[in-house]
Protein backbone atom coordinates (compact mmCIF):
# COMPACT_ATOMS: atom_id res chain seq x y z
CA UNK A 1 0.00 0.00 0.00
CA UNK A 2 0.99 3.29 -0.65
CA UNK A 3 2.50 5.44 2.26
CA UNK A 4 0.39 8.76 1.01
CA UNK A 5 -2.47 7.24 -0.53
CA UNK A 6 -5.90 8.67 -1.69
CA UNK A 7 -7.40 9.41 1.57
CA UNK A 8 -4.17 10.29 3.82
CA UNK A 9 -5.37 12.22 6.95
CA UNK A 10 -8.50 11.94 6.06
CA UNK A 11 -9.78 9.30 8.86
CA UNK A 12 -13.96 9.08 7.68
CA UNK A 13 -16.60 9.13 4.85
CA UNK A 14 -17.67 13.20 6.04
CA UNK A 15 -13.47 14.19 5.65
CA UNK A 16 -12.55 12.29 2.37
CA UNK A 17 -16.26 14.04 1.25
CA UNK A 18 -15.39 17.47 2.37
CA UNK A 19 -12.04 17.40 1.17
CA UNK A 20 -12.25 16.14 -2.00
CA UNK A 21 -15.79 18.35 -2.82
CA UNK A 22 -14.78 21.89 -0.93
CA UNK A 23 -11.06 21.83 -0.76
CA UNK A 24 -8.82 19.99 -3.18
CA UNK A 25 -9.85 21.98 -6.36
CA UNK A 26 -9.38 25.28 -4.71
CA UNK A 27 -6.56 27.81 -5.80
CA UNK A 28 -3.90 28.51 -3.46
CA UNK A 29 -3.71 31.83 -2.04
CA UNK A 30 -0.10 32.22 -0.53
CA UNK A 31 -0.15 35.71 1.16
CA UNK A 32 2.75 35.12 3.27
CA UNK A 33 5.77 33.65 2.30
CA UNK A 34 9.91 34.25 1.32
CA UNK A 35 10.32 32.86 -1.86
CA UNK A 36 12.91 34.50 -3.60
CA UNK A 37 11.47 36.82 -5.94
CA UNK A 38 14.15 36.97 -8.16
CA UNK A 39 13.53 33.23 -8.89
CA UNK A 40 10.68 34.00 -9.82
CA UNK A 41 11.08 36.61 -12.38
CA UNK A 42 13.66 34.86 -13.75
CA UNK A 43 11.54 31.83 -14.17
CA UNK A 44 14.35 29.80 -12.66
CA UNK A 45 15.15 26.12 -13.73
CA UNK A 46 16.91 23.60 -10.86
CA UNK A 47 19.32 21.71 -12.12
CA UNK A 48 18.92 18.68 -9.52
CA UNK A 49 16.89 17.57 -6.21
CA UNK A 50 19.41 19.19 -3.64
CA UNK A 51 18.69 22.69 -5.85
CA UNK A 52 14.74 22.58 -5.71
CA UNK A 53 14.83 20.53 -2.41
CA UNK A 54 17.76 21.59 -0.09
CA UNK A 55 19.34 24.51 -1.13
CA UNK A 56 17.75 26.81 1.76
CA UNK A 57 15.38 24.47 4.02
CA UNK A 58 16.51 24.90 7.54
CA UNK A 59 13.85 22.26 8.85
CA UNK A 60 16.14 19.76 7.13
CA UNK A 61 19.29 21.05 7.63
CA UNK A 62 18.21 20.72 11.50
CA UNK A 63 17.60 17.09 11.82
CA UNK A 64 20.55 16.53 9.37
CA UNK A 65 22.24 17.85 12.71
CA UNK A 66 20.07 16.41 15.05
CA UNK A 67 21.04 12.87 13.38
CA UNK A 68 24.87 13.77 13.34
CA UNK A 69 25.43 14.15 10.27
CA UNK A 70 28.41 16.83 9.78
CA UNK A 71 27.64 20.51 8.73
CA UNK A 72 29.27 20.44 5.39
CA UNK A 73 26.11 17.86 4.29
CA UNK A 74 24.00 20.84 5.51
CA UNK A 75 25.58 24.15 4.79
CA UNK A 76 28.99 23.35 3.87
CA UNK A 77 30.75 22.60 0.73
CA UNK A 78 29.75 18.78 0.06
CA UNK A 79 28.51 18.01 -3.64
CA UNK A 80 24.77 18.19 -4.17
CA UNK A 81 24.41 14.71 -4.52
CA UNK A 82 25.92 13.77 -1.52
CA UNK A 83 24.18 16.42 0.08
CA UNK A 84 20.94 15.02 -1.05
CA UNK A 85 22.21 11.28 0.05
CA UNK A 86 22.69 12.62 3.80
CA UNK A 87 19.65 13.63 3.53
CA UNK A 88 17.84 10.23 2.52
CA UNK A 89 20.12 8.96 5.45
CA UNK A 90 18.17 11.03 7.83
CA UNK A 91 14.51 10.89 6.78
CA UNK A 92 13.98 7.27 8.33
CA UNK A 93 14.87 8.87 11.47
CA UNK A 94 11.97 11.83 11.04
CA UNK A 95 9.23 9.42 11.89
CA UNK A 96 6.39 11.62 13.54
CA UNK A 97 8.05 14.26 12.84
CA UNK A 98 6.36 16.45 9.71
CA UNK A 99 9.40 16.48 7.81
CA UNK A 100 8.68 12.33 7.00
CA UNK A 101 5.36 13.39 5.62
CA UNK A 102 6.06 16.59 3.90
CA UNK A 103 9.13 14.94 2.12
CA UNK A 104 7.03 11.82 0.93
CA UNK A 105 3.83 14.17 0.26
CA UNK A 106 6.54 16.42 -1.78
CA UNK A 107 8.07 13.56 -3.68
CA UNK A 108 5.03 12.41 -5.02
CA UNK A 109 3.16 15.90 -6.13
CA UNK A 110 6.04 16.96 -7.96
CA UNK A 111 7.68 14.03 -9.07
CA UNK A 112 5.49 11.14 -9.40
CA UNK A 113 7.12 9.20 -7.03
CA UNK A 114 6.06 6.79 -4.41
CA UNK A 115 8.93 5.02 -2.98
CA UNK A 116 9.69 5.59 0.40
CA UNK A 117 13.16 8.06 0.85
CA UNK A 118 15.92 6.47 2.61
CA UNK A 119 19.81 5.43 1.78
CA UNK A 120 18.52 2.27 -0.18
CA UNK A 121 16.13 4.15 -2.83
CA UNK A 122 18.53 7.04 -3.12
CA UNK A 123 20.20 7.03 -6.08
CA UNK A 124 17.19 5.83 -7.79
CA UNK A 125 15.23 8.65 -6.91
CA UNK A 126 18.28 11.49 -7.24
CA UNK A 127 18.06 9.94 -10.87
CA UNK A 128 14.20 9.94 -11.47
CA UNK A 129 13.88 13.38 -10.09
CA UNK A 130 16.55 15.06 -11.78
CA UNK A 131 15.55 13.56 -15.22
CA UNK A 132 12.13 15.34 -14.84
CA UNK A 133 14.47 18.72 -13.80
CA UNK A 134 16.26 18.28 -16.95
CA UNK A 135 12.86 18.08 -18.77
CA UNK A 136 11.85 21.64 -17.76
CA UNK A 137 8.70 20.12 -16.63
CA UNK A 138 9.15 22.27 -13.16
CA UNK A 139 10.49 25.61 -13.98
CA UNK A 140 9.10 28.46 -11.61
CA UNK A 141 6.12 29.25 -13.64
CA UNK A 142 5.22 25.72 -14.14
CA UNK A 143 5.60 24.79 -10.91
CA UNK A 144 3.26 27.95 -9.92
CA UNK A 145 0.77 26.41 -12.13
CA UNK A 146 0.66 22.81 -11.80
CA UNK A 147 -0.44 23.89 -8.03
CA UNK A 148 -2.99 26.96 -8.95
CA UNK A 149 -0.98 29.34 -7.13
CA UNK A 150 -3.31 32.24 -7.38
CA UNK A 151 -1.36 34.74 -5.43
CA UNK A 152 1.74 35.19 -3.42
CA UNK A 153 3.04 38.02 -1.71
CA UNK A 154 6.46 37.89 -1.10
CA UNK A 155 8.96 39.31 1.52
CA UNK A 156 10.70 42.30 0.67
CA UNK A 157 12.52 45.04 2.20
CA UNK A 158 11.52 48.65 2.00
CA UNK A 159 15.14 49.33 0.64
CA UNK A 160 14.43 46.26 -2.16
CA UNK A 161 13.61 48.43 -5.46
CA UNK A 162 10.97 46.01 -6.55
CA UNK A 163 12.81 45.67 -10.24
CA UNK A 164 11.42 41.72 -10.26
CA UNK A 165 8.57 42.58 -9.28
CA UNK A 166 8.29 44.88 -12.16
CA UNK A 167 9.43 42.00 -14.24
CA UNK A 168 6.98 39.82 -12.96
CA UNK A 169 4.21 42.13 -14.02
CA UNK A 170 4.98 42.24 -17.42
CA UNK A 171 5.84 38.51 -18.18
CA UNK A 172 2.21 37.12 -18.30
CA UNK A 173 2.54 34.80 -15.78
CA UNK A 174 -1.00 34.00 -14.17
CA UNK A 175 -0.25 33.84 -10.52
CA UNK A 176 -0.39 37.63 -8.87
CA UNK A 177 2.85 38.23 -7.82
CA UNK A 178 3.18 41.19 -5.25
CA UNK A 179 5.41 42.56 -2.41
CA UNK A 180 4.80 42.30 0.88
CA UNK A 181 6.17 45.37 2.90
CA UNK A 182 8.81 43.83 6.13
CA UNK A 183 10.74 46.97 7.86
CA UNK A 184 12.42 44.82 10.42
CA UNK A 185 15.82 46.62 9.50
CA UNK A 186 13.95 50.15 10.55
CA UNK A 187 14.39 49.09 14.44
CA UNK A 188 17.36 47.80 14.42
CA UNK A 189 19.25 50.95 16.45
CA UNK A 190 20.23 48.76 18.62
CA UNK A 191 23.12 47.17 15.65
CA UNK A 192 23.93 50.67 14.05
CA UNK A 193 26.42 49.18 11.88
CA UNK A 194 23.55 47.51 10.37
CA UNK A 195 21.37 50.26 10.68
CA UNK A 196 23.42 52.45 9.06
CA UNK A 197 24.23 50.25 6.42
CA UNK A 198 20.67 49.82 5.59
CA UNK A 199 19.75 53.25 5.38
CA UNK A 200 22.68 53.89 2.70
CA UNK A 201 20.48 51.31 0.76
CA UNK A 202 17.05 53.05 1.53
CA UNK A 203 18.29 56.67 0.64
CA UNK A 204 19.34 55.17 -2.62
CA UNK A 205 15.68 53.77 -3.52
CA UNK A 206 13.91 56.76 -1.60
CA UNK A 207 15.18 59.20 -3.58
CA UNK A 208 16.79 61.36 -0.72
CA UNK A 209 19.07 61.87 2.10
CA UNK A 210 18.33 60.46 5.24
CA UNK A 211 20.52 63.02 7.45
CA UNK A 212 17.34 63.50 10.43
CA UNK A 213 14.72 61.63 12.30
CA UNK A 214 11.92 63.05 10.37
CA UNK A 215 13.81 62.44 7.22
CA UNK A 216 14.03 58.86 8.21
CA UNK A 217 10.12 58.82 8.37
CA UNK A 218 9.58 60.60 5.16
CA UNK A 219 12.05 58.10 3.67
CA UNK A 220 9.61 55.04 4.65
CA UNK A 221 6.37 56.72 4.15
CA UNK A 222 7.80 56.96 0.43
CA UNK A 223 8.41 53.68 0.48
CA UNK A 224 5.48 52.96 1.46
CA UNK A 225 3.92 54.76 -1.16
CA UNK A 226 6.17 52.96 -3.73
CA UNK A 227 4.84 49.51 -2.79
CA UNK A 228 1.63 50.32 -2.85
CA UNK A 229 1.75 51.41 -6.20
CA UNK A 230 3.29 48.21 -7.11
CA UNK A 231 0.25 46.41 -5.53
CA UNK A 232 1.63 45.74 -1.81
CA UNK A 233 -1.41 45.87 0.74
CA UNK A 234 0.41 43.74 3.58
CA UNK A 235 3.18 44.56 6.01
CA UNK A 236 4.92 41.94 7.75
CA UNK A 237 6.67 41.95 11.26
CA UNK A 238 9.46 39.35 13.00
CA UNK A 239 9.23 40.51 16.47
CA UNK A 240 10.37 39.25 19.50
CA UNK A 241 7.01 41.07 21.39
CA UNK A 242 5.04 43.73 20.47
CA UNK A 243 6.81 46.86 21.66
CA UNK A 244 4.97 49.21 23.65
CA UNK A 245 6.84 51.58 25.92
CA UNK A 246 5.97 55.43 25.75
CA UNK A 247 8.02 57.51 24.05
CA UNK A 248 7.98 60.65 22.49
CA UNK A 249 9.11 61.99 18.92
CA UNK A 250 11.98 63.90 20.73
CA UNK A 251 12.65 60.49 22.27
CA UNK A 252 12.98 58.85 19.21
CA UNK A 253 14.65 61.54 17.31
CA UNK A 254 17.63 61.09 20.07
CA UNK A 255 17.99 57.31 19.68
CA UNK A 256 17.93 57.77 15.80
CA UNK A 257 20.68 60.33 15.94
CA UNK A 258 22.92 58.21 18.55
CA UNK A 259 22.64 55.61 16.36
CA UNK A 260 23.27 57.48 13.26
CA UNK A 261 26.35 58.08 15.22
CA UNK A 262 27.81 54.86 16.10
CA UNK A 263 26.40 54.62 19.41
CA UNK A 264 24.26 51.27 20.13
CA UNK A 265 20.71 51.82 21.45
CA UNK A 266 20.42 50.15 24.73
CA UNK A 267 17.54 47.46 25.50
CA UNK A 268 15.16 50.06 27.39
CA UNK A 269 15.76 52.53 24.19
CA UNK A 270 15.61 50.28 21.60
CA UNK A 271 12.02 49.18 23.30
CA UNK A 272 11.30 52.98 23.30
CA UNK A 273 12.52 53.50 19.39
CA UNK A 274 10.42 50.25 18.33
CA UNK A 275 7.43 51.44 19.79
CA UNK A 276 7.33 54.89 18.53
CA UNK A 277 8.11 53.43 15.14
CA UNK A 278 5.41 50.60 15.22
CA UNK A 279 2.71 52.88 15.70
CA UNK A 280 3.89 55.36 13.49
CA UNK A 281 3.74 51.94 10.73
CA UNK A 282 0.46 51.05 12.40
CA UNK A 283 -1.01 54.41 11.45
CA UNK A 284 0.51 54.22 7.71
CA UNK A 285 -1.29 50.74 6.96
CA UNK A 286 -4.69 51.82 8.25
CA UNK A 287 -4.55 54.95 6.45
CA UNK A 288 -3.93 53.18 2.96
CA UNK A 289 -6.25 49.99 4.03
CA UNK A 290 -3.21 47.64 4.71
CA UNK A 291 -2.90 44.03 6.59
CA UNK A 292 -0.40 43.99 8.85
CA UNK A 293 1.27 40.86 10.34
CA UNK A 294 2.85 40.15 13.16
CA UNK A 295 4.94 37.05 13.67
CA UNK A 296 5.42 37.15 17.20
CA UNK A 297 8.13 35.18 19.78
CA UNK A 298 10.14 32.97 18.05
CA UNK A 299 13.42 32.73 19.90
CA UNK A 300 15.69 33.44 16.92
CA UNK A 301 19.66 32.72 16.74
CA UNK A 302 20.06 30.86 19.57
CA UNK A 303 23.16 29.49 19.26
CA UNK A 304 25.77 32.40 18.97
CA UNK A 305 28.94 30.23 17.59
CA UNK A 306 26.57 28.64 15.24
CA UNK A 307 25.34 31.68 14.07
CA UNK A 308 28.60 33.50 13.98
CA UNK A 309 29.99 30.46 11.63
CA UNK A 310 26.58 30.14 9.82
CA UNK A 311 24.85 33.33 9.66
CA UNK A 312 21.51 33.74 10.85
CA UNK A 313 18.38 31.90 9.60
CA UNK A 314 19.88 28.78 9.29
CA UNK A 315 17.80 26.44 11.77
CA UNK A 316 19.05 27.50 15.38
CA UNK A 317 16.23 29.35 16.43
CA UNK A 318 13.72 27.76 19.05
CA UNK A 319 10.18 28.10 20.56
CA UNK A 320 9.82 31.17 23.03
CA UNK A 321 8.48 31.93 25.61
CA UNK A 322 8.23 35.21 26.57
CA UNK A 323 4.29 35.96 27.33
CA UNK A 324 3.23 37.72 24.35
CA UNK A 325 -0.93 38.35 24.72
CA UNK A 326 -0.31 41.43 27.63
CA UNK A 327 2.01 43.69 25.32
CA UNK A 328 -0.45 42.51 21.90
CA UNK A 329 -3.08 43.45 23.68
CA UNK A 330 -1.42 47.22 24.69
CA UNK A 331 -0.03 47.61 20.94
CA UNK A 332 -3.35 46.87 19.04
CA UNK A 333 -5.69 48.85 22.07
CA UNK A 334 -2.78 51.79 21.14
CA UNK A 335 -3.72 52.17 17.76
CA UNK A 336 -7.45 51.26 18.17
CA UNK A 337 -7.68 54.32 20.31
CA UNK A 338 -6.41 56.46 18.06
CA UNK A 339 -8.77 55.27 15.38
CA UNK A 340 -5.62 53.51 13.25
CA UNK A 341 -5.90 49.77 14.03
CA UNK A 342 -5.12 48.10 10.17
CA UNK A 343 -6.54 45.12 9.30
CA UNK A 344 -3.94 42.88 11.25
CA UNK A 345 -3.11 38.88 11.39
CA UNK A 346 -1.07 37.87 14.84
CA UNK A 347 0.91 34.70 14.52
CA UNK A 348 1.74 33.05 17.87
CA UNK A 349 4.71 30.82 17.94
CA UNK A 350 4.09 28.72 21.65
CA UNK A 351 0.62 26.63 22.06
CA UNK A 352 0.83 27.74 25.80
CA UNK A 353 -0.89 31.34 24.71
CA UNK A 354 -3.37 29.83 21.50
CA UNK A 355 -6.41 30.31 23.40
CA UNK A 356 -5.29 34.11 24.66
CA UNK A 357 -4.45 35.20 21.49
CA UNK A 358 -7.70 33.59 20.01
CA UNK A 359 -9.68 35.62 22.96
CA UNK A 360 -7.72 39.20 22.11
CA UNK A 361 -8.68 39.33 18.45
CA UNK A 362 -12.19 39.17 19.37
CA UNK A 363 -11.58 42.18 21.41
CA UNK A 364 -11.02 44.14 18.47
CA UNK A 365 -13.78 43.36 15.84
CA UNK A 366 -15.04 45.76 13.41
CA UNK A 367 -18.41 46.56 11.69
CA UNK A 368 -18.36 45.54 8.12
CA UNK A 369 -14.80 44.15 8.40
CA UNK A 370 -15.64 40.01 9.23
CA UNK A 371 -12.71 38.71 11.21
CA UNK A 372 -10.69 42.07 10.90
CA UNK A 373 -8.25 40.81 13.31
CA UNK A 374 -6.94 36.86 12.96
CA UNK A 375 -5.17 34.50 14.46
CA UNK A 376 -3.55 33.17 11.82
CA UNK A 377 -2.80 29.66 11.05
CA UNK A 378 0.32 27.81 12.67
CA UNK A 379 3.35 29.24 12.48
CA UNK A 380 7.10 27.56 12.12
CA UNK A 381 7.19 24.97 14.65
CA UNK A 382 3.39 24.47 15.05
CA UNK A 383 2.15 24.15 10.71
CA UNK A 384 2.02 20.54 11.46
CA UNK A 385 -0.93 18.27 12.14
CA UNK A 386 -1.21 18.35 15.93
CA UNK A 387 0.01 22.40 15.75
CA UNK A 388 -3.16 22.93 13.27
CA UNK A 389 -5.52 21.25 14.96
CA UNK A 390 -4.87 23.10 18.15
CA UNK A 391 -4.81 26.94 16.18
CA UNK A 392 -8.23 25.63 14.61
CA UNK A 393 -9.05 24.25 17.59
CA UNK A 394 -8.31 27.51 19.82
CA UNK A 395 -9.99 29.93 16.99
CA UNK A 396 -13.09 27.71 16.78
CA UNK A 397 -14.08 27.57 20.60
CA UNK A 398 -13.57 31.09 21.40
CA UNK A 399 -14.25 32.70 17.92
CA UNK A 400 -15.47 31.95 14.47
CA UNK A 401 -13.64 29.58 12.43
CA UNK A 402 -15.66 30.25 9.36
CA UNK A 403 -14.12 33.98 8.97
CA UNK A 404 -10.65 32.56 9.19
CA UNK A 405 -8.07 33.39 6.05
CA UNK A 406 -6.36 29.93 6.02
CA UNK A 407 -3.01 28.29 5.53
CA UNK A 408 0.70 30.21 4.17
CA UNK A 409 3.76 28.71 3.37
CA UNK A 410 6.08 30.48 5.42
CA UNK A 411 8.45 29.13 3.06
CA UNK A 412 11.93 29.53 0.96
CA UNK A 413 11.37 26.81 -1.17
CA UNK A 414 8.93 25.97 -4.23
CA UNK A 415 8.50 22.45 -3.08
CA UNK A 416 6.37 24.03 -0.23
CA UNK A 417 2.87 24.21 -1.87
CA UNK A 418 1.70 20.83 -0.94
CA UNK A 419 1.58 22.19 2.50
CA UNK A 420 -1.61 23.67 1.75
CA UNK A 421 -2.87 20.32 0.46
CA UNK A 422 -1.66 18.79 4.27
CA UNK A 423 -3.46 22.18 5.75
CA UNK A 424 -7.06 21.26 4.37
CA UNK A 425 -6.67 17.18 4.91
CA UNK A 426 -6.24 18.22 8.62
CA UNK A 427 -8.99 20.44 8.48
CA UNK A 428 -11.41 18.43 6.56
CA UNK A 429 -10.51 15.97 8.69
CA UNK A 430 -10.93 17.78 11.91
CA UNK A 431 -14.57 18.71 10.65
CA UNK A 432 -15.57 15.41 9.34
CA UNK A 433 -15.15 13.68 12.37
CA UNK A 434 -16.88 15.82 14.02
CA UNK A 435 -19.63 15.50 11.30
CA UNK A 436 -19.85 12.06 11.64
CA UNK A 437 -19.84 12.02 15.65
CA UNK A 438 -22.78 13.98 15.62
CA UNK A 439 -20.87 17.50 17.08
CA UNK A 440 -21.72 19.03 13.46
CA UNK A 441 -24.71 18.39 11.34
CA UNK A 442 -24.16 16.13 8.41
CA UNK A 443 -24.47 18.77 6.30
CA UNK A 444 -22.05 19.22 3.27
CA UNK A 445 -23.11 22.12 2.01
CA UNK A 446 -23.03 24.03 5.09
CA UNK A 447 -19.36 22.57 6.29
CA UNK A 448 -18.30 22.39 2.99
CA UNK A 449 -19.18 26.09 2.22
CA UNK A 450 -17.13 27.05 5.47
CA UNK A 451 -14.20 24.46 3.98
CA UNK A 452 -14.18 26.53 0.78
CA UNK A 453 -13.83 30.04 2.58
CA UNK A 454 -11.05 28.90 4.38
CA UNK A 455 -8.94 27.45 1.66
CA UNK A 456 -9.77 30.13 -0.20
CA UNK A 457 -12.78 32.65 -0.31
CA UNK A 458 -12.33 34.18 3.06
CA UNK A 459 -8.69 35.47 1.50
CA UNK A 460 -9.45 36.77 -1.37
CA UNK A 461 -12.10 39.07 0.19
CA UNK A 462 -10.29 40.17 2.91
CA UNK A 463 -7.03 41.47 1.45
CA UNK A 464 -8.62 43.46 -1.28
CA UNK A 465 -5.50 42.87 -3.28
CA UNK A 466 -5.66 44.89 -7.13
CA UNK A 467 -7.57 42.76 -9.28
CA UNK A 468 -5.60 40.36 -12.09
CA UNK A 469 -6.90 38.79 -15.11
CA UNK A 470 -5.90 35.43 -16.24
CA UNK A 471 -5.49 34.05 -12.52
CA UNK A 472 -5.43 30.45 -11.76
CA UNK A 473 -9.09 29.62 -10.84
CA UNK A 474 -9.91 26.30 -8.53
CA UNK A 475 -9.03 23.25 -11.22
CA UNK A 476 -9.26 19.98 -10.66
CA UNK A 477 -6.24 18.52 -9.13
CA UNK A 478 -7.39 15.25 -7.41
CA UNK A 479 -4.13 12.69 -6.78
CA UNK A 480 -4.49 9.55 -6.89
CA UNK A 481 -2.36 7.37 -4.16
Amino acid sequence: MTFIGKDFLLGSKAAVSLYEGFAEDQPIFDYHCHLPVREIAENRRFNNLFEIWLEGDHYKWRAMRANGEPERFATGDASPRDKFLAWARTVPFTLRNPLYHWTHLELQRYFGISEILDADSAPRIWEEANAILESGELDVHRILDKFSVHTICTSDDPADILEHHARIEASGLRTRVLPTFRPDAALRVNLPSNFNDWIDRLEQVAGGSVNSFQSFLDALEQRQRDFHKAGCRLSDHGLDICYTEACTAAEAEAIFNHARNGRAASAEDHRKFASFLMFFLGQLYAASDWTMQLHLGALRNVNSRAKQVHGPDTGFDAMGGTSQVHALAEYLDKLESAGTLPRTIVYNSNPVENYAFATLIGSFSAEGIPGKVQFGSGWWFLDQKEGIEWQLNALSNVGLLSRFVGMVTDSRSFMSYPRHEYFRRVLCNLLGSEMESGLLPMDEALVGHTVRDICFGNAERYFGLPAITGAPAAQNHRREG
